[in-house]
């Protein structure tokens, strides 16, 4: 099949929330080397924001992604703000987006990236996540003129009960997980879409380093291979959260340290009981079907 034969996605439908504002990619002018990554949250996305980073900068430990790399459907800065600023960008462009891909305008030049990550390993980070934002986070969040919906309040649940609210009411308070994890793997198949998955990424980073080379087409300098890999460490990048967390953790209580926290899964086997994880890992067959399933699982190539 060429590339001209193949359906590519078509936007939908707009999504906005406490979050989101989907219109912005309506207006934004696309470059054919230009880089797009997406998780449903909590799945990697900064972690792989600065592997891109670093693949495109050469190892550099002065790259600001927090700055260089937004979260174009973010509401916020508003998209007069936002959209100049990517105009301006003279560099290899790389995005962020939250968005399942109906509501996503789709190029067929652009590189994709999507990291999935089991949904309880998902909650437990989005809980610390939420916990953890401060007034300045809600701030934003509630009170920035555009909202549509209803505001996002603080977690009043224990960690239990929130993952438990996030599986019954898909993805609340935030947004659906469900449709997200399954847009993407509906497009794993096209020549500009790869997906990843986290526990891939903590197995062999250096492995899906060059995965993501090979599939954007970013050659790498051998001579600085240390200095990449040590810049996009969980480590590195919790101690230099000025340059890799948004606004430097400013909007969370502890800072840098606690957007990027542990890094780590499976912390809820000790939390959730059998019965809990039955529930998940039914509606993850009922939603997904069994094959992307048991990848959202697990992990392996794709």
């Amino acid at each position: 099949m060429t590339l001209s034969e193949i359906q590519w996605p078509r936007k939908t439908r707009e999504f906005h929330n406490h979050h989101f504002d989907s219109t912005v990619w309506n207006n934004f002018k696309f470059r054919d080397d230009d880089i797009v990554i997406g998780t449903w949250g909590k799945s990697g996305t900064t972690w792989t924001q600065q592997i891109v980073g670093q693949l495109l900068f050469n190892g550099d430990p002065d790259v600001a992604v927090s700055e260089l790399s937004p979260w174009v459907d973010l509401r916020i800065p508003p998209k007069e703000v936002k959209l100049p600023m990517l105009e301006a960008q003279t560099h290899r462009r790389f995005l962020k987006t939250h968005l399942p891909v109906d509501a996503l305008v789709f190029s067929p030049k652009a590189g994709y990236i999507y990291i999935g990550r089991d949904g309880r390993d998902v909650v437990w980070s989005m809980y610390n996540h939420h916990a953890s934002a401060n007034a300045l986070w809600y701030a934003a969040m509630n009170d920035t003129p555009g909202r549509v919906g209803p505001p996002i309040d603080p977690p009043t649940d224990d960690i239990r009960q929130y993952f438990l609210g996030w599986l019954e009411k898909d993805g609340f308070p935030f947004w659906p997980f469900w449709e997200n994890i399954r847009s993407w793997w509906e497009i794993r198949n096209l020549p500009n879409v790869k997906l990843l998955h986290y526990n891939d990424m903590k197995a062999d980073m250096p492995g899906q380093i060059r995965n993501i080379a090979a599939h954007l087409q970013i050659p790498i300098d051998e001579s600085r291979w240390p200095a990449i890999l040590e810049h996009c460490s969980i480590d590195y990048m919790r101690d230099n959260g000025d340059k890799t967390v948004p606004l430097g953790g400013a909007i969370f209580e502890g800072g840098a340290k606690t957007f990027i926290n542990k890094g780590t899964n499976g912390r809820w086997r000790d939390v959730l009981n059998a019965e809990d994880n039955a529930r998940y890992e039914a509606a993850a067959r009922r939603e997904l079907g069994d094959e992307c399933a048991q990848w959202l699982l697990s992990g392996g190539g794709v």
